[in-house]
């Protein structure tokens, strides 16, 4: 049986309710998976932190300033430093990226 992934829990979730979620981004252009993401908290998805990026790792650094879809190159988003919190993320450009809701096991079948 395959590890599940695990949510990271420190202050940021517990200011947010305590509920987490793992989403599975894809490009609204070509449907190709962009990231696995743990949401925190309700809402609408409007910024991607990067220390709550699963995977792949590379979108974890500080040397993409941009969020492009691997396939079609789209740019789905910008990286920048969400002042209220003091943290890097990406914010999204609206419509650019889809979602779904999924199980922290299926998060290891998903190839980037």
């Amino acid at each position: 049986m395959p590890k599940q992934a695990s949510f990271k829990s420190d202050r940021f979730r517990k200011n947010r309710g305590g509920s987490s979620r793992w989403l599975l981004l894809h490009c609204e252009k070509c449907k190709s998976p962009v990231a696995a993401y743990q949401k925190d908290g309700p809402g609408i998805l409007k910024r991607l932190y990067l220390d709550r990026i699963s995977s792949p790792i590379e979108l974890t650094d500080n040397k993409n300033k941009n969020l492009a879809c691997k396939k079609c190159k789209t740019l789905l988003g910008v990286q920048y430093v969400y002042e209220k919190e003091g943290r890097l993320a990406y914010r999204l450009f609206a419509g650019a990226v889809g979602k779904k809701i999924v199980k922290g096991d299926e998060l290891e079948k998903i190839k980037f």
